[in-house]
């Protein structure tokens, strides 16, 4: 049975006195034990967040292919494991976009992140010029194909993918249920054609200006199994509500 996941992404946000604040509310909720809640924050937070909650697992947002070396400003594996995150933010849209990382750099760091016992989130996404120029299926099938590229079958069933068109991040837009479902279906059978039934047991996530006002609809589609959310993260109200979306 695929986990259900509820991911938030603080990206360049809140400092350590912030972070703790959003834990200490979050803490005097109760959680739906059924989602796995994640939150990826600033690295600098991350150890301190991990020891302050007992409801959820953290993540980081990026990480380097390297063990170590001269890669000033960077982030090893051993690194990101040390501070007790389980997750990591792999391929996210303003990672391609700002630090020109290419499909082949991150399946570098997806292979990483998995010999690290890490859980990569495997982000692919398509622009709005990639989507009104009918591109969208080969451009996502290509970022599944080179993000996945040489992995086994039991490494592949690890890695978590997060759809997220980069039209609707942070826009105030948001794909159509159906919009995103198809994706979805989309995506798990490019995973079928490399792995064959693992893509079964592969969590597939939407990310894309969800909200508690839409999470339930997008929840109740047939392939999403959870979203990778940002905004609506940074609010530890609207974030319960998230994680708590069956009560909505």
């Amino acid at each position: 049975m695929r986990k259900k996941i509820i991911a938030g992404n603080w990206k360049m946000n809140k400092n350590l006195k912030d972070s703790l604040d959003f834990v200490k509310e979050l803490e005097t909720h109760s959680l739906d034990e059924s989602v796995e809640t994640v939150l990826c924050a600033p690295f600098h937070v991350l150890y301190e967040l991990g020891k302050a909650s007992k409801h959820m697992v953290t993540g980081a947002q990026n990480m380097h292919y390297e063990d170590d070396g001269a890669y000033t400003g960077e982030l090893s594996a051993t690194m990101v494991k040390d501070t007790g995150a389980s997750y990591v933010i792999l391929g996210h849209s303003e990672r391609r976009q700002y630090f020109f990382e290419t499909d082949e750099v991150v399946n570098k760091k997806v292979k990483k992140a998995l010999a690290s016992d890490l859980i990569p989130i495997l982000c692919v996404g398509e622009t709005l010029e990639e989507r009104e120029g009918e591109r969208l299926w080969t451009v996502i099938s290509e970022q599944v194909q080179k993000g996945m590229k040489d992995l086994s079958a039991d490494q592949a069933k690890k890695v978590v993918i997060a759809y997220e068109p980069i039209w609707a991040i942070g826009t105030g837009k948001t794909a159509t249920s159906k919009e995103a479902n198809d994706m979805t279906v989309f995506i798990r059978k490019e995973i079928e054609k490399m792995f064959g039934e693992v893509a079964k047991e592969v969590s597939i996530l939407y990310g894309g200006s969800v909200k508690p006002e839409n999470i339930r609809e997008i929840m109740a589609q047939s392939d999403i199994d959870g979203a990778l959310v940002g905004g609506a993260a940074l609010k530890a109200d609207s974030f319960v509500k998230l994680v708590n979306y069956k009560e909505i």
